[in-house]
């Protein structure tokens, strides 16, 4: 796994290339094509869209917000396999995207030949009553549903991911968190609060967070992510990951 930055990901398992939520653009303003909120980048990708490769598929957990696709990640979509989001986000997209109840299970067949369960999981981008539309995470596995990582997409701890938690056994679980504020002092994504929710939640899973550096609406980098975590004397449950650098596991 390598994170490019933000939301972004490589994934790379038994030769199936998997990317999420792809984000290229350079620094800048930018506002989506579905959203009136304007986001400020504040750094760039590790890897350029250029050296990502072939891929089989893109996790999408949502098409209408700039920090989780912008006009690069956008432009890329045709050119892979499939891409997985919401229902509502497959109409908007069209071409080889395929929309995802909660708890539905797909079966991700690689040019190479090998397989994967792809399962989309409940997510909520806000707290209760705020509707920023349509999100979903995933639980990736191998032998069975969820298996083997859990990507949580941009959402807070709910009853949604809760139940993700009870219903599969991920090696690795992947959070979004920095506590996104884009429109006033409420979270749209995990804070440490909820982060050490997942820890508890998943206690046999090895834990990273991404999307918490690279936009002005991120109030907490993973330095203070990570030292909640040492606080509440749980250090060792949270793996550092580094734009750039591949973690194997």
């Amino acid at each position: 796994m390598t994170l490019i930055g933000g939301p972004t990901v490589l994934i790379e398992y038994i030769g199936i290339r998997l990317l999420t939520d792809p984000t290229f653009d350079p620094p800048g303003e930018y506002k989506g094509a579905h959203s009136a909120v304007v986001h400020r980048k504040t750094s760039g990708p590790a890897i350029a869209v250029e050296q990502i490769g072939e891929l089989d598929a893109v996790l999408l957990s949502h098409d209408h917000h700039f920090d989780n696709l912008d006009n690069a990640g956008r432009a890329l979509l045709p050119s892979v396999g499939v891409t997985y989001t919401t229902h509502s986000g497959a109409e908007r997209l069209g071409v080889n995207a395929l929309g995802f109840t909660p708890f539905e299970t797909r079966t991700l067949h690689g040019k190479n030949g090998k397989q994967l369960f792809v399962t989309a999981t409940p997510a909520r981008h806000g707290p209760v009553g705020v509707d920023v539309g349509d999100v979903v995470g995933f639980a990736l596995g191998v032998k069975e549903p969820g298996d083997l990582i859990y990507f949580t997409g941009d959402t807070l701890w709910f009853e949604g991911t809760a139940e993700v938690s009870r219903r599969f056994s991920p090696k690795v679980v992947v959070l979004f968190t920095g506590a996104a504020e884009p429109r006033g002092r409420f979270h749209m994504t995990m804070g440490s609060e909820d982060a050490l929710e997942a820890a508890a939640a998943f206690p046999e899973a090895t834990l990273l967070s991404v999307h918490n550096e690279g936009w002005g609406h991120l109030k907490e980098d993973q330095d203070q992510l990570a030292d909640v975590f040492v606080k509440f004397n749980v250090a060792d449950r949270l793996t550092r990951f580094e734009k750039g650098i591949p973690l194997s596991f």
